[in-house]
């Protein structure tokens, strides 16, 4: 006979918070969002990866590229590249993200003393540097001869035939520093020197890297930053089932931090192959993620199989109709408040604390901070920042609005069928568990994740909590009745800005 679960399944938006005491220190200010992303065991002081704030973006297509996650690392989150995509292209993306920004930058852009003030213009165009070191041979690390930056030249008022000896700032004239420059003294000489950039050269006087003002003055404006060791952006990577062997490896050799096996369902013996294939090449070296789980079970086997996280949900993105589909999945809230309680016994039991990442089912702010108070770690958002400038995919207008085009893995238009593949022979979809939609345009992700975190924050207090742990400790949930979800918002008012009455009757 089959398994009945004697309880319902809940949504996010079946449960409020109940308000504690909140002390005189409980102010957002105070507020930490610091929180694992991978696990670590008990005793340890700090968690090998930790995020400034619990927010990660969805693995697809129409949201995580590598511009989504310099964006997202510069406020303290983590993008996951998608992994529906060619090997050699998802690596490109993830160096791109980890040459965006660092302490001691390789030059990808180099000019020759012979080229031309055309190829300046064209390469900035193609690469959008507007600083360029000119070196002998015109490769990153030949004898530096000089530099080009937007000051040296103007398009209106020369031939696009002059030669870039011509006109570049001289070696002569330039501030350089040795090779064994540390990265504090490099900032200090281009703040004493009132330098935008500052080459590194060796003994034979070639170029090794440069350094930029910007970079220092970015990590000054943004605390918060998700950087490595060498003053790099982090950035997480998809991987599937089926290429595992081929597509790790260029993921960390493009220099990744994370990976996360991408797939709508992770209690399988695929996604054990997989963890198991890693840990026998890399160890503990590479972390990796896996999912998605809605009950105990699953959580445990993937526990048993060494995920570094566990990812929850089926079924609740805003684009997903896998419940429509197969009749597969649970209600986030239920699915989180489950896997919580089955991640604390597991490190009740063994020490180790696996974090949990609560994937779907976000539709308001507020639910994040439900999710995190039933005992996520943090969350996976793709309708969310699908809206926002910093996506891959097309703004457009409908119906006098701008949207933003926003698709499932499971829809016919990104063809993910590794996604959704459950082993054999056979490849490609044989039917679509997603869609093909629009959202909202809300802008630039800096202002709105600032708003988003605002009210987490200040919900937070109200819960007489500074931390995302002690939320989890001192916060009281309440199901909610029909009626009470309705009485939650505007209601038995005329609403100015829509010019409608807003009623019980009319909300429900």
């Amino acid at each position: 006979m089959a398994f009945y679960f004697e309880e319902p399944s809940r949504t996010f938006n079946e449960y409020l918070l109940v308000p504690g005491y909140s002390g005189s220190n409980c102010i957002p200010s105070d507020v930490s969002l610091k929180t694992p992303l991978v696990k670590y065991r008990k005793g340890q002081e700090d968690c090998s990866i930790s995020l400034s704030i619990p927010l990660i973006s969805a693995i697809m297509q129409s949201v995580s590229d590598d511009r989504m996650a310099v964006a997202l690392a510069t406020e303290g989150g983590m993008s996951f590249i998608y992994g529906s995509q060619s090997i050699e292209d998802e690596a490109a993306m993830v160096q791109r993200v980890k040459d965006y920004k660092a302490g001691f930058v390789e030059s990808d852009v180099n000019l020759s003393p012979d080229m031309t003030l055309a190829d300046v213009v064209r390469l900035k165009e193609e690469h959008g540097f507007s600083t360029m070191p000119v070196t002998q041979d015109g490769r990153p690390h030949g004898k530096l001869l000089g530099i080009v930056t937007s000051r040296d030249y103007r398009v209106s008022r020369m031939d696009l035939t002059e030669k870039v000896a011509d006109f570049m700032t001289p070696r002569e004239r330039l501030v350089v520093a040795p090779a064994d420059t540390t990265l504090k003294d490099a900032n200090d000489i281009i703040w004493d020197n009132k330098l935008n950039c500052l080459p590194i050269v060796n003994d034979a006087d070639n170029l090794v890297a440069l350094v930029f003002r910007k970079d220092y003055d970015s990590h000054k404006s943004n605390p918060d930053e998700m950087l490595d060791d060498h003053k790099r952006y982090m950035v997480g990577a998809g991987i599937n089932t089926r290429d595992y062997a081929e597509r790790v490896p260029a993921l960390v050799e493009a220099g990744v931090d994370v990976l996360c096996i991408d797939s709508s369902e992770g209690y399988s013996a695929w996604q054990e192959m997989t963890i198991k294939w890693i840990r026998e090449h890399y160890g503990d070296a590479v972390k990796v993620g896996a999912g998605n789980v809605v009950d105990r079970e699953g959580f445990r086997f993937l526990a048993e199989c060494g995920a570094d996280f566990i990812k929850i949900g089926i079924g609740g993105g805003s684009i997903c109709i896998t419940r429509e589909t197969k009749g597969i999945g649970r209600g986030q809230a239920t699915a989180v408040i489950e896997v919580a309680r089955a991640r604390d016994e597991w490190f009740e039991e063994t020490g180790v604390y696996i974090p949990i990442c609560s994937d779907g089912g976000i539709v308001y702010d507020h639910h994040i901070s439900l999710a995190l108070a039933m005992g996520a770690d943090f969350v996976m958002l793709g309708r969310y920042f699908a809206r926002f400038d910093e996506s891959p995919s097309n703004k457009v207008m409908v119906n006098g609005s701008y949207m933003k085009e926003y698709w499932g893995e499971g829809s016919a238009r990104a063809r993910n069928w590794q996604r959704y593949d459950l082993g054999g022979t056979k490849k490609g979809m044989s039917f679509e568990e997603g869609v093909d939609s629009y959202v909202p345009y809300a802008g630039a992700l800096k202002d709105n994740v600032e708003l988003t975190l605002s009210k987490v924050k200040s919900t937070m207090c109200n819960c007489g909590a500074l931390t995302i742990p002690e939320l989890q400790e001192k916060a009281k949930l309440t199901v909610v009745s029909a009626t009470s979800i309705v009485e939650g918002g505007a209601h038995d008012v005329m609403l100015r800005d829509k010019n409608t009455y807003a009623s019980s009757a009319s909300m429900r």
